[in-house]
């Protein structure tokens, strides 16, 4: 093999590697990030986060309890410490998790520690996971000036992360489901069931009364 057939080869591979390297750095830098967040109901949390641009997807689960694999009856009965929560997987490209969570004190009543508008215990608590010392600190400022704003205590922790257990399949996509499910009102399908939850609950009202035109969520339901 002659020298400039040697030279064309190292060229081609040091392009090929090259290649490679910006590809696999390209694959990195497109990998969302995740904000872990309980606000209630998670079919709510979900529904509302999976409207905002940038975010990607919403996974409902359990976290921040002791059983290893948390049913929804496990939960919902109490006992166990976990609280219905919502990954929120998202592009900080296009979506920071500072507005996310300024966001997410203004759709919920963050001044309640006992459970959320209809929905009573320990599993509809409030609270807000950071995996750091970046994001404690950042959720903590955001924290504080949602207290000034609001001119009341808000007493939503911000915990550490801890397992994310996903929940059953069919608490997933709920509020934009076609599946028939028995409700107080008859068969209905799964997102108008959703819905009229909502309604009843009083989610949107109690939360347009806190936080009136900063609420981000309430006029879209």
């Amino acid at each position: 093999m002659r020298i400039s057939d040697n030279l064309r080869l190292l060229v081609l591979f040091g392009l090929l590697l090259v290649v490679g390297v910006m590809r696999a750095h390209e694959a990195h830098a497109q990998q969302p990030e995740v904000l872990i967040v309980a606000g209630g109901c998670f079919w709510c949390v979900e529904s509302d986060f999976e409207s905002v641009p940038g975010v990607t997807g919403a996974v409902s689960g359990y976290t921040g309890g002791t059983s290893k694999n948390p049913t929804y009856k496990q939960v919902s009965k109490g006992g166990t410490g976990h609280y219905e929560a919502v990954q929120i997987f998202f592009d900080p490209k296009e979506v920071s998790r500072e507005v996310l969570v300024e966001m997410f004190f203004r759709s919920v009543d963050p001044t309640d520690a006992g459970g959320q508008f209809c929905d009573r215990g320990e599993s509809y608590r409030t609270a807000i996971f950071v995996s750091n010392t970046a994001e404690m600190a950042l959720v903590t400022r955001i924290k504080a000036q949602a207290q000034a704003d609001l001119a009341q205590t808000i007493v939503t922790p911000v915990l550490q992360a801890t397992q994310f257990h996903p929940a059953e399949s069919y608490h997933q996509d709920y509020y934009k489901s076609s599946n028939l499910v028995l409700t107080r009102f008859g068969p209905k399908r799964q997102a108008e069931a959703y819905k009229r939850y909502r309604q009843a609950c009083g989610r949107d009202a109690r939360v347009a009364q806190l936080w009136g035109d900063a609420a981000p969520f309430t006029k879209e339901h």
